[in-house]
């Protein structure tokens, strides 16, 4: 398969609109993936009075953050970070969260009252931020050591044992979710994918079909035993934030819960990404929009969320799949290129001024 080809930069899983190689299966990934999120929190409100919703939510947040965290994994690199990198880091991932926190504190404290500005607690999506500048910031020390991804899966498991380790910087979330990260780097490295582009049909449509049985078997299980799964309180185990005792398992064996959970999101990751085209379709050209839908999206849903009228007789599945369109129509509008080009002085600024002018050699 022919790949779209363009200058080299470092990217994330939130991809800014820069100048980046552009493989169309990555770029429709995330667009994809950023879609489920927005129709995730769509949805949020009306999981307590609507099981079909809860369904829904369950079933996409199985695997939609793991999912980011390997397209994150898969386009960064191990090296030494050179003094770009680090700029980059600043420029992409620090500015922006600063940005956004800031206008949400006051959203919210307007909105709300009561709201302080604490750039330590990450407000509802900016976690995610974070959770990349840690990645991006560890991954060269862990690709030192022997088996790097066996170590993320043990510390991924061994930070649920302790409570003081909680939403604090995203420190929780960005070391449960570090393995999936380190699984995108590693296929990276053992060029899986390169493969997967050059298989022929015959390999493809089996493989998919595979892929498609395992998604059809985790929607009939989040359809059939919802009631049981509600009652476990298994979403909130798939926010990746709570240590075990805070999810109402404190037991020795909670450990090997999160691990189950995080082999169903391998699968569930695996089956997403060998399910998108491999060449270009109509919603690849979104994909460099990413950021800009995953950072915008909330200042659009917000005002529905805390209107309240996701409620009551408005959580029933009609209204629930009503949620699902507009929530589409947002990730769509969001990545369109007039909407990139208003907004980019806000997420992408120019802060050339901090920093320090190479030395003179």
């Amino acid at each position: 398969m022919t790949r779209e080809a363009a200058p080299v930069a470092p990217t994330q899983g939130l991809e800014p609109g820069r100048s980046v190689q552009r493989i169309p299966m990555w770029d429709t990934a995330r667009f994809l993936a950023v879609t489920l999120v927005v129709i995730g929190h769509a949805i949020q409100r009306q999981t307590g009075a609507s099981e079909h919703a809860l369904a829904l939510y369950t079933f996409i947040y199985a695997f939609h953050m793991p999912a980011f965290g390997v397209i994150s994994g898969y386009f960064s690199s191990a090296a030494t970070p050179t003094a770009d990198r680090m700029k980059r880091t600043i420029t992409d991932i620090v500015v922006p969260y600063i940005i956004m926190q800031t206008i949400w504190t006051v959203v919210q404290a307007v909105v709300e009252g009561g709201k302080q500005f604490n750039p330590t607690q990450p407000t509802w999506t900016l976690w995610f931020l974070l959770a990349l500048g840690i990645f991006r910031l560890i991954l060269p020390y862990l690709a030192q050591l022997r088996w790097p991804l066996f170590w993320a899966v043990v510390f991924s498991i061994g930070v649920g044992y302790f409570d003081n380790v909680d939403s604090t910087l995203s420190l929780s979330r960005a070391i449960s979710l570090l393995p999936f990260f380190l699984v995108g780097w590693q296929v990276k490295q053992w060029g899986v994918f390169d493969r997967w582009y050059d298989a022929p049909r015959r390999t493809v449509v089996r493989v998919r079909i595979v892929a498609a049985a395992v998604f059809a078997a985790w929607a009939v299980s989040c359809a059939v035993w919802i009631p049981q799964f509600k009652e476990f309180d298994l979403h909130h185990w798939f926010f990746y934030d709570d240590s075990y005792s805070g999810l109402g398992e404190d037991a020795w064996w909670a450990g090997a819960v999160r691990l189950g959970l995080m082999l169903l999101a391998a699968v569930l990751t695996a089956s997403f990404l060998l399910l998108v085209p491999r060449r270009r379709v109509w919603i690849t050209r979104f994909g460099a929009a990413t950021m800009y839908v995953y950072l915008l999206h909330t200042f659009v849903l917000y005002p529905i969320r805390e209107s309240g009228v996701l409620a009551g007789e408005h959580s029933a599945w009609p209204y629930v799949l009503l949620m699902v369109v507009v929530a589409c129509a947002v990730s769509l509008f969001l990545a369109q290129p007039f909407v990139r080009r208003g907004m980019r002085w806000l997420l992408e600024p120019k802060v050339d001024w901090l920093f320090r002018k190479e030395p003179v050699a």
